[in-house]
């Protein structure tokens, strides 16, 4: 069982950067792949970006590619996402999940944290 915790959300202006982290309970943290997914109001939720479980491996969606970064440390038991250069259609709640392997689909996590509020105005 993997419990996950995300924070750093909060609201900026389009142009700024946030750090979002997702903390992790549980000493299997490690062998675990982790993503970021999003939802907005009104829209399915959708992949951001994935890291393997060593960290050397990561995926990104098209919208978010050379923005943002995602990384662990597996000491840490922490994934992170660094969002550089916001824009407003990033504006959505930002969730982290664990799973086997991976990849771009939510079907493939099997732990999901509670969210954080991502807000980017114009």
């Amino acid at each position: 069982q993997v419990q996950l915790v995300e924070s750093g959300g909060g609201l900026v202006q389009a142009g700024g950067s946030l750090r979002l982290s997702c903390a992790a309970s549980g000493r299997t943290f490690s062998s675990y792949a982790m993503g970021w997914f999003r939802q907005a109001p009104g829209k399915e939720r959708e992949f951001v970006a994935a890291i393997s479980w060593s960290g050397g491996s990561t995926y990104y969606a098209d919208s978010v590619k050379g923005r943002f970064t995602i990384s662990r440390d597996n000491a840490k038991n922490t994934v992170y996402l660094q969002m550089n250069s916001l824009k407003p259609e990033d504006t959505a709640v930002y969730y982290c999940a664990a799973g086997p392997l991976p990849g771009s689909s939510w079907s493939m996590y099997f732990y999901w944290g509670q969210g954080t509020q991502v807000t980017v105005s114009s």
